[in-house]
């Protein structure tokens, strides 16, 4: 008994006490600083300041996305128009130096005779229409089976049977590591009997997604190859887009749009529904407008298969995508984003997957920025709009919640210090707080306008995450803040997020009555 009472308090005391420095770094270092400072007749206007400007920066450029991609929704074949910033660069120097626009565009079509392609900010990419015929095609499919032998045949099974397949052929490789043999390798292995394009690729001493998806490159034949998570159920019609963007050799990568097909089993899959609808309906859309740029998010993505041979993963890496991704744009890969070509996927949950998940990819990001700023700033690949939006992204990641997370500590210790209330920086975070809300309600409102006929949450889910979103936000900053203390600890905990099927249905009683 004695036994069993201390394994059960081990665990306890680990948490306690992973709380206990937590809180230390987090909370209560910053506070005492703060104070002593305050006490001793200093201000903290220049940490305020610095929160001003990042604050602003954000709000800047998320209402800038938000509205070019409502003006180009309005405007004839919206999803080709690419790199907005440019053009209207060139429109500037054009005016400065004393041409026309028409002058200028014909300047520029006549030099890119002579001197190759143009950039497709200065004529939009035509695309491949449906009949265009596919060449070989290679899926890849990634899979940890202990976490997702409940959904992986799921998954294989709407591969084979509601995707449209190439005119050439095409293989679809199951690449996946269990420690342990399971009775799910049985029922795969009968079921890629039936379906002779299903490759299964088990790899060996496997420990991360990275190792699993490097083994398959060795093996994929096709021209184009498809990354996927073991959750991910794409439309029929996600081959013949995605290809549209990349025969004509103007790109190496297009990222598809995710949304959330479990959105109805609880308040948090609503909340990450809304939320994942507004990042790659509305924000990786108007980067993309804006910039001619993209970010390669792990699955949905499509790469020229010669482009992701040479890149391959890091399995060190937390988050292995942005890495890829950062280091194609370094070696010259040029990527879009298409939110016509869409998959559904699985959102985790409950608070812990969430919160592990995220964690995850916030410490990803941290890493990647780490390494690869200095050179995203030199890189002659990049062009003058990429460029600095690359920087902002990465310098985003590392100081944008820390910086957020000092207006805790800071009020905290204007309250508890000898000093006056600093009114004026109360009202600041106020103005901030409702400019950051109405910025998310029009995203909002604009990412359930545009949203997918797939999609299976609708504008009572959009309501729901703009009345939760200030405590969204905090939560996030949060977690944010947790990853920059295990980066600067050196921590690297792997934790793999949690995937089950759907739920039954629920509904939130509150809001039952919101079409």
């Amino acid at each position: 008994m004695k036994l069993s009472l201390a394994l059960l308090a081990e665990p306890v005391l680990a948490g306690a006490r992973r709380l206990f420095w937590l809180s230390t770094w987090l909370l209560w270092i910053p506070m005492g600083v703060y104070i002593v400072a305050l006490n001793r007749g200093h201000h903290l206007g220049l940490l305020q300041g610095a929160l001003l400007v990042v604050s602003a920066i954000g709000l800047v450029v998320i209402n800038i996305e938000t509205t070019v991609v409502v003006y180009s929704c309005r405007r004839p074949y919206p999803w080709h128009h690419r790199g907005m910033v440019q053009r209207w660069g060139q429109a500037l120097r054009s005016w400065c130096l004393g041409f026309s626009p028409r002058t200028d565009r014909a300047r520029t079509r006549a030099g890119a005779a002579i001197s190759g392609p143009s950039p497709s900010w200065v004529e939009p990419p035509s695309t491949a229409s449906p009949s265009t015929v596919l060449p070989l095609v290679s899926i890849v499919v990634a899979a940890y089976l202990p976490n997702e032998q409940d959904i992986i045949e799921d998954t294989l099974i709407h591969w084979l049977t509601q995707v449209t397949p190439p005119a050439q052929g095409w293989e679809i490789i199951l690449a996946y590591n269990t420690p342990t043999p399971l009775p799910v390798e049985r029922r795969l292995r009968a079921l890629a009997y039936r379906h002779p394009a299903l490759v299964l690729l088990p790899v060996d001493h496997s420990h991360s997604k990275a190792e699993n998806l490097n083994a398959a490159l060795q093996m994929v034949r096709g021209e184009m190859t498809g990354i996927f998570d073991a959750d991910h159920h794409p439309a029929p019609d996600c081959l013949g887009r995605a290809w549209a963007w990349l025969y004509q050799g103007r790109y190496d990568v297009v990222q598809g749009r995710n949304i959330i097909r479990n959105a109805q089993d609880s308040w948090l899959t609503q909340l990450i529904a809304v939320e994942f609808e507004c990042i790659y309906g509305v924000s990786h859309y108007g980067r993309s407008l804006l910039a001619d740029t993209a970010l390669f998010g792990g699955s949905n993505g499509y790469w020229r298969t010669t482009a992701l041979r040479q890149l391959g993963f890091h399995h060190t890496r937390l988050t292995e995508d942005i890495d890829t991704t950062v280091r194609g744009l370094l070696g010259g890969c040029r990527l879009v984003h298409d939110p016509a070509i869409v998959t559904t996927e699985l959102a985790p949950d409950n608070l812990r997957g969430l919160w592990l998940q995220r964690q995850r990819w916030s410490q990803g990001w941290l890493e990647v920025a780490g390494l690869y700023l200095g050179r995203v700033l030199r890189s002659p690949h990049l062009d003058a709009a990429q460029k600095p939006y690359w920087a902002l992204m990465l310098l985003f990641s590392q100081g944008f919640y820390p910086l957020v997370w000092q207006v805790v500590p800071m009020l905290l210790s204007i309250y508890i210090s000898d000093r006056d209330r600093d009114l004026n920086f109360e009202t600041l975070n106020l103005v901030l707080m409702g400019l950051l809300t109405l910025s998310v309600v029009l995203q909002v409102a604009v990412a359930m306008v545009l949203r997918p006929e797939a999609s299976t949450y609708t504008r009572r889910h959009g309501l729901l995450y703009c009345l939760l979103s200030p405590v969204y936000f905090w939560l996030k900053a949060l977690i944010g803040m947790v990853a920059l203390v295990n980066h600067l600890s050196g921590s690297r905990v792997w934790h793999v997020t949690a995937r089950t099927k759907r739920k039954p249905r629920k509904w939130m009683p509150a809001l039952r009555g919101v079409k």
